[in-house]
C-alpha cells in the first residue's frame, strides 16, 4: 500500500528540514512525499531540493491559502492513502508510517492517533499531550476533534466527498473530518503518539483567531447536519484544559 505525505510550506526555512529529515527516517518501503510551496522568499525551497531523493513530487507557486495548498498536494498524489504532515512538524519515530499502514486492515477507511506538543527549540521537550482517545462523533456538535495532523484517509474518500472547503479561513480541517466523519466511515484511533508539533507554530492562533475558528466550527457542523450553537462549541472549554492538565504526563 503505498501513502503519500504531503507538506505545505511558506517561508519555512527554519523547520522544513527536520521534517524533511522525518520523512527521511521512515522505515515504511511505500512512500509518496509531496511539497506544495507558496513560492516562498526564503531558503525554504533550496532546503527542499537538498532531499530531492525523498521528494517525488515539489511545487512552488503563489496559492490561494494553506488549504488551497493542501489540494494541490492531493489531487496529485498517487498513494493508496493521504496524509498532511506540517513544515513544523516531525514524526514521533522511525516507523509511524510503517503502524500507519498496519492499521488499514479489515475495510478500515482512516486512522487517527495522538499528538505531543514540544518546545519551539527543542523537539525533544515535550510540553503536553494532544490525546485523540477521547474524541467521537458524538462530540463533533461541541467542537471536539481528533489531532488533524494525524489523521490518515484513504484517496478514494477525497474522490467522493472532496476535497477541503477554501472558503474556510481556519477551520477547513474540522470541515473536512467531520465531512468524512457523517458520512459513515469507518475511522479507527491508533493507541500511538505519531507526531510531534512545535508549541508557536503555524497552528497557533490569537484570540481571534480562537473565537473566528469557534464560529467555523458552527458552519461546518451545520453545513454536515450536525446540530450545535456557539454555545455548545464553548463547552469544550474544560477538556482544553484537560489537555494543558496532561502536560505534566509528558515531562
Amino acid at each position: 500500500m503505498k501513502i503519500s505525505i504531503i507538506t505545505v510550506c511558506l517561508n519555512c526555512e527554519s523547520t522544513i528540514e527536520d521534517t524533511l529529515k522525518s520523512v527521511e527516517s521512515q522505515t515504511y518501503p511505500d512512500i509518496e512525499y509531496i511539497v506544495v510551496d507558496g513560492l516562498s522568499t526564503d531558503r525554504t525551497n533550496e532546503i527542499v531540493r537538498n532531499y530531492s531523493h525523498i521528494v517525488n513530487a515539489h511545487i512552488s507557486e503563489r496559492d490561494k491559502g494553506l488549504y488551497d495548498a493542501m489540494n494541490k498536494g492531493i489531487s496529485i498524489a498517487t498513494g493508496d492513502v493521504i496524509g498532511i504532515l506540517n513544515s513544523d512538524d516531525v514524526f514521533a519515530d522511525d516507523n509511524v508510517i510503517s503502524k500507519v499502514a498496519n492499521g488499514f486492515v479489515g475495510g478500515v477507511d482512516a486512522v487517527f492517533s495522538d499528538l505531543i506538543y514540544v518546545a519551539e527549540k527543542d523537539l525533544t521537550k515535550a510540553t503536553r499531550l494532544y490525546s485523540s482517545k477521547v474524541f467521537s462523533r458524538a462530540l463533533i456538535r461541541y467542537g471536539v476533534m481528533l489531532p488533524h495532523p494525524t489523521f490518515y484517509l484513504r484517496k478514494k474518500f477525497y474522490e467522493d466527498y472532496g476535497h477541503y472547503k477554501t472558503d474556510y479561513r481556519v477551520a477547513a480541517d474540522f470541515e473536512l473530518i467531520t465531512r468524512m466523519a457523517t458520512n459513515e466511515l469507518n475511522m479507527v484511533r491508533l493507541p500511538f503518539i505519531s507526531i510531534k508539533m512545535r508549541e508557536g507554530g503555524v497552528s497557533s492562533r490569537g484570540l481571534w483567531g480562537r473565537v473566528h475558528q469557534n464560529f467555523e466550527i458552527v458552519r461546518a457542523c451545520r453545513e454536515n447536519g450536525i446540530y450545535t450553537n456557539i454555545f455548545l462549541v464553548m463547552l469544550k472549554l474544560p477538556y482544553k484544559i484537560s489537555t494543558l492538565a496532561l502536560r505534566w504526563f509528558v515531562r
